[in-house]
């Protein structure tokens, strides 16, 4: 096997690339490209569009994000990316492997639309399609756990033994920070609410990042905030560019409550630790108790304060026979990425590399 490996984990909200063997990507990039008119026809037609990487600021309305919730619905924009970043990574090593995790939904159209793009396109050597679930679950040091992996358009939970997938122990649930940042923009803007507001988005973000918090309970801060008068506590002010203050509600401050009641928040489905006991009780009871005690949060939503121990908390709370013990890794928002570069110099893996010419003879029979 090489001496390097490009690792590159693409999600629907970022991609995240870089060399085999280090303990961080060097490269994080939103997962966006946007389309702008060429000025000889600024017409619609694709052919007569240029794409690139990230938002143009003096075309907002241009952008849009090529993976959705899991499905690719935009294949030129995922080229586009791919092939910036090996472009990035090949200016300090040419011919390396690749090991690309896999779609979350795993469709036999994009995993023969992705073999083309990579081997055809692009030329890599070699191709390795890493399952992200189990990369999580290496990347914790452990073989056997529930992985709960929670991001931008998904939350996957699906339990592992001896690093094998069990069967039928795998739950999708289509909401992730995605929903959440359109919560926020819709509960705060209201009418103004534009997702290609360069100003609202940031906005978002920063009370994403600075504000939001997961609550022991649904309850307590609701029963709290009833007793202070409007604008009384300055730590739940957000002050918007323009330096006027926005008094955010009990609902805006703790959004990442969503994962454990997603129906207060008008989304469907059961919550996260809902579908995490659904997994570990479609496995053999021998299992159970193992599994529960091996619960690994993966994913950007997982970094929210308190949303380690409200999940702990729920799954303690009666929901399960057994105790439940979770896992931290703090570099959990990239821990798909992190097992993968582990991964990808294992010899245990050798017979899953694709090498391109394997695949260039059989797409001749």
């Amino acid at each position: 096997m090489a001496a390097k490996t490009i690792i590159i984990d693409h999600g629907s909200g970022f991609l995240k690339s870089g060399w085999s063997g280090w303990n961080y990507p060097q490269l994080i990039i939103p997962s966006i490209v946007n389309y702008i008119p060429c000025q000889e026809n600024p017409g619609p037609s694709y052919a007569q569009r240029q794409v690139s990487l990230g938002i143009d600021p003096c075309n907002p309305d241009t952008f849009s994000h090529p993976i959705e919730r899991g499905h690719v619905i935009n294949w030129e924009g995922v080229e586009h990316i791919w092939t910036c970043v090996l472009q990035h990574h090949k200016e300090e090593l040419e011919d390396c492997p690749v090991m690309l995790t896999d779609f979350p939904l795993k469709e036999p159209a994009a995993r023969k639309k992705t073999l083309e793009i990579m081997f055809e396109v692009l030329e890599v050597p070699s191709l390795f399609l890493a399952d992200q679930l189990e990369m999580s679950l290496y990347a914790s040091g452990l073989l056997t756990g529930v992985v709960v992996d929670s991001g931008y358009g998904l939350t996957q939970v699906e339990s592992f033994l001896l690093g094998c997938p069990l069967p039928n122990s795998k739950r999708t649930l289509e909401f992730g920070s995605e929903d959440l940042s359109t919560y926020l923009f819709k509960s705060i803007f209201k009418e103004k609410y534009d997702k290609h507001n360069l100003s609202q988005m940031d906005s978002v973000a920063m009370i994403q990042m600075r504000k939001c918090y997961v609550p022991n309970s649904l309850q307590e801060p609701l029963d709290f905030n009833q007793d202070l008068s409007c604008g009384s506590n300055e730590e739940n002010t957000f002050y918007l560019p323009d330096g006027s203050p926005v008094e955010l509600t009990p609902l805006e401050l703790m959004a990442p409550e969503m994962f454990f009641h997603p129906q207060v928040f008008g989304l469907q489905g059961p919550s996260i630790s809902q579908a995490l006991v659904d997994s570990i009780e479609s496995c053999e009871v021998l299992w159970q108790k193992m599994l529960m005690s091996h619960v690994v949060p993966c994913g950007g939503n997982s970094l929210y304060p308190g949303f380690t121990e409200r999940l702990s908390q729920e799954l303690n709370s009666g929901h399960s026979p057994y105790e439940a013990t979770v896992w931290m890794n703090e570099k959990r928002h990239f821990s798909v990425w992190l097992g993968a570069s582990v991964v990808a110099h294992l010899s245990s893996y050798r017979s899953q590399w694709m090498p391109r010419q394997e695949y260039l003879e059989s797409m001749r029979l």
